[in-house]
C-alpha cells in the first residue's frame, strides 16, 4: 500500500503579472499606509531574494496572496474592533500548550 495520495492537489492560480503593483496602489490608499507599504516592501524584496535564489517564482506569489488577504480582512477586523465586542473572556493558547520550544 502506498500512503501518498494518487492525486496531487491543484495549485491556486498565479496572480496577474501586475497584481504586486496594482496591491502596492492599494495599501498606499488605505488609512494604514504609513505602516504598511513599508511592510509589503520589506516582505516584497525578501521574496524577491528567494526567488532569485530558488528559481521560483512562488515566494512572489505568496506575498501577493497573503497581502490580498490582509487587505480583504482589514474592513471586518476593523468593523469588530469598532464594535466593541469584549474578547477578554477567551484564555491565551500559551495559557493551555504552554510556551513554545
Amino acid at each position: 500500500m502506498n500512503a501518498q495520495p494518487e492525486y496531487a492537489a491543484a495549485p491556486p492560480p498565479a496572480p496577474a503579472p501586475g497584481a504586486a503593483a496594482q496591491l502596492l496602489a492599494r495599501i498606499r490608499t488605505d488609512r494604514r499606509a504609513e505602516a504598511w507599504a513599508p511592510a509589503f516592501e520589506r516582505d516584497w524584496g525578501k521574496a524577491l531574494e528567494d526567488s532569485r535564489a530558488s528559481y521560483s517564482l512562488t515566494p512572489l506569489h505568496d506575498v501577493v496572496r497573503t497581502w490580498q488577504i490582509r487587505l480583504d480582512t482589514a474592513p471586518a477586523v476593523d468593523a469588530f474592533i469598532d464594535s466593541s465586542m469584549d474578547d477578554s473572556g477567551f484564555v491565551a493558547l500559551e495559557d493551555i500548550l504552554g510556551p513554545r520550544p
